[in-house]
């Protein structure tokens, strides 16, 4: 059930207060400390153990202990269940040791020895106070409120999530006070906490916890009057990736970008076709090692969509450095000073298009784009390479990691004449599991039993490392017809990428400085988040939950549907600024744990985890870049409330272009109810228009080195640009 009292206005930034709350307010000035007065204690107050990470409010330093090789000096220690029963958990504990702090998006616990009013549990009474950053101090005092609170009878315990990304490694006390009340009104007792608050706390490394905690209250404003009190540190997101940034960038390319790679009758060719010369291009996409494959024929009518305007079509070659171990993860690093260190290098297949007419002095600008989750280079570069090619940038492509089909895959380009070249097709699926088959995302995810943890947070990060290493190519230069001048120009590359390209997308633009200018289209943010509540929700989650040991699945199966379709389950948790949700569905607060604990792991693929560093924090030596954010309303692949948490974390909401689809579909029904494809469906009559108005956005803004936002439709009313406040939290399916 739900308590009907709704959250504000996420800009608000604050819950409402409860009846009971207010009539307080009347005896006594709220949160004062000493403010007793005769008024009657509750016999319930918060639980506080030191040994129980259920029983005591969560997150905590109590559960890590002292590392010297990290950047927070911390790693987490959190304690093993019976690892012959609980034998998932035990495995993601595995990672989450690892690690040098807390969620920077953390699903916060607070137990309590009996029943409370859940509608207490607001902003004014359970807020995080910044102590500083691990090494620095810096940023000392800021206050960050809760939201999607989540209250489960059973266990007595209030679930909220913080109300924004916290920083990363940075420290931060809960602060939990007496405003919360109990089912007859009353202030809560401290119960045990005190002891904490005058140094007697105990933890793993003794009273080192107790003295920071302490020091740490020294940022709670005066006349508070606190109940509870948690200190934990955030661990650090973006380091691994950006190291692995800083070490391509100081590398010299072993060799030039290849265009040789094509055969003709078994001989060597330039991997270089006139467009106009084209006749097809078949793709022979590897799915089994026997080998076996799939034939389909490209559109080569998608390059001519605003004309004549792409000239050529190139493939080349290059390596990259591979990160991924043999269990397809990129293996943690001690924060302080480690570097992510390569297990082997890679080639990896470029895709190019070229401009119609002579190329300019410096080579054409480029725009290097991102493809979705299940597609290829093949399939989103073809669909907008026309619309840049019109403003003069040249379009190149990479597959991503795990995606494109087996390597033996071909591409046999055929001329009018007649005349047929076989060019590698770059595929970059791999046989994972060990079944024989290439699955159309089969690398992309870490292998079972870092599936449900890690899943493609390291398919993303390979990914961005395979781009850093294209832009170092592209800065040495790249000579696509062999004449010895660089056809691309090293000056003005800019990143465009499409849902999983706008994902990975995020966090290579904001650590790679050459990019210039970005668009992000229907990006979602926590792959977590994404999946739970958008078209992934069971393929995803509901498989990953059924493959637990044991199973976290809570719900019956759906009646008269093929498994694995058929599985649903309940996690009991709220979109952000709903009321206080009750919880009574069994096993819902494991599976809420589950994906607190995925997201905890993924934060470093996680492009909201890089949003800061687009404008609010951009990295040392980095400028702050031009972005523009694409989004669509009811996206179901990307939900509304995943694209927010890139806003809010950026700051970028005046960076949004928002797609305000469900006027569209109501003038016409024939329309698909999912917009996330609006950017490259040019395939149908009635969407091409609307494609080609957020690529002719796309496209302007690249040609003015981001200077120049247009709005899609201009006055009308469709595209929002910038989006109208307030940012939409829930989903807006069209049902």
């Amino acid at each position: 059930m739900r308590i009907p009292r709704p959250f504000p206005d996420s800009n608000a930034g604050r819950f409402p207060r409860s009846a009971a709350f207010l009539s307080a307010l009347a005896a006594c000035s709220v949160l004062a400390v000493g403010c007793s007065g005769g008024e009657e204690l509750s016999d319930v107050s918060v639980q506080l153990s030191t040994s129980s990470v259920d029983a005591t409010p969560f997150p905590s330093d109590r559960f890590t202990v002292s590392d010297t090789t990290q950047y927070t000096a911390r790693r987490i220690a959190l304690p093993l269940p019976d690892c012959s029963v609980r034998v998932s958990d035990c495995a993601d504990l595995s990672l989450i040791n690892t690690l040098d702090g807390f969620n920077t998006q953390p699903r916060i616990s607070i137990p309590f020895t009996g029943d409370i009013d859940p509608a207490t549990i607001t902003t004014d009474t359970v807020y995080l106070l910044q102590v500083g950053d691990a090494q620095t101090g810096a940023a000392r005092g800021q206050r960050v409120g809760i939201n999607q609170a989540t209250w489960d009878s059973a266990t007595k315990t209030i679930f909220v999530e913080s109300d924004q990304l916290l920083a990363e490694h940075a420290r931060y006390l809960l602060v939990v006070t007496d405003g919360i009340r109990d089912l007859q009104g009353r202030r809560l007792s401290r119960g045990a906490w005190h002891n904490a608050a005058t140094g007697k706390a105990s933890g793993p490394d003794g009273t080192a916890y107790a003295t920071a905690l302490a020091e740490a209250m020294n940022v709670v404003p005066p006349g508070e009057n606190l109940i509870a009190a948690s200190l934990f540190t955030t661990r650090s997101s973006t380091i691994e990736l950006t190291r692995i940034q800083q070490a391509v960038q100081a590398s010299t390319p072993a060799a030039a970008v290849d265009f040789m790679i094509g055969t003709q009758a078994g001989a060597p060719v330039r991997a270089l076709f006139d467009r106009a010369s084209l006749a097809s291009i078949r793709l022979q996409r590897q799915t089994t090692g026997l080998p076996t494959f799939a034939a389909s024929t490209l559109s080569l009518a998608d390059l001519d969509l605003r004309g004549a305007v792409v000239g050529q079509v190139a493939y080349g070659r290059y390596q990259a450095q591979r990160y991924l171990n043999t269990d397809y993860y990129i293996p943690g690093v001690a924060t302080l000073e480690g570097v992510p260190q390569p297990f082997s290098t890679h080639d990896v297949v470029v895709q190019v298009f070229l401009p119609t007419g002579p190329r300019p002095a410096g080579g054409w600008p480029v725009m290097i784009f991102g493809h979705g989750f299940g597609g290829s280079m093949n399939n989103g570069a073809w669909n907008v390479a026309s619309s840049l090619a019109a403003k003069g940038i040249a379009t190149v492509a990479i597959n991503g990691m795990g995606h494109g089909g087996g390597p033996l895959g071909t591409l046999e380009v055929t001329n009018a004449a007649g005349r047929t070249v076989v060019v590698p097709a770059g595929g970059r699926s791999e046989d994972v599991n060990g079944d024989g088959t290439f699955g159309g995302t089969e690398g992309a995810s870490a292998k079972p039993p870092y599936l449900s943890m890690i899943g493609s947070r390291d398919g993303i990060r390979q990914t961005v490392a395979d781009l850093f290493h294209l832009v170092r190519q592209i800065r040495a230069g790249v000579d696509v017809d062999g004449d010895g001048s660089a056809d691309l120009d090293a000056r003005r590359i800019c990143y465009a990428g499409q849902s999983w390209g706008g994902i990975y997308g995020g966090s290579f633009v904001a650590l790679e400085p050459a990019i210039q200018a970005s668009v992000l289209n229907v990006a979602g943010g926590s792959l977590f988040e994404t999946t739970r509540l958008g078209g992934f929700r069971i393929a995803s989650r509901g498989t990953d939950l059924a493959a637990r040991t044991p199973s976290l699945i809570n719900l019956p199966p759906a009646p008269g549907v093929a498994p694995p379709n058929n599985l649903r389950f309940e996690e009991s948790i709220p979109l952000r600024n709903q009321p206080v949700l009750v919880n009574n569905v069994p096993g819902a607060t494991a599976i809420a744990q589950m994906f607190d604990r995925g997201e905890w792991v993924g934060q470093s693929g996680n492009n909201v985890s890089y949003a800061p560093l687009l404008r609010k924090q951009p990295l040392p030596g980095v400028r702050v870049r031009p972005v523009i954010l694409q989004n669509a309303k009811g996206d179901q692949q990307s939900p509304n409330p995943t694209s927010t948490a890139i806003l809010r974390a950026g700051d970028l909401a005046d960076r949004q272009t928002f797609y305000q689809y469900d006027l569209v579909y109501a003038q016409d029904a024939s329309l698909p109810k999912d917009p996330h494809g609006f950017l490259t469906a040019i395939g149908g009559a009635n969407t091409r228009n609307f494609a080609i108005a957020a690529q002719d956005q796309l496209a302007t803004f690249f040609a003015s080195q981001g200077s120049t936002v247009v709005d899609p439709d201009g006055a009308g009313p469709l595209f929002e640009t910038p989006i109208d406040l307030p940012l939409p939290e829930t989903l807006n399916y069209i049902p």
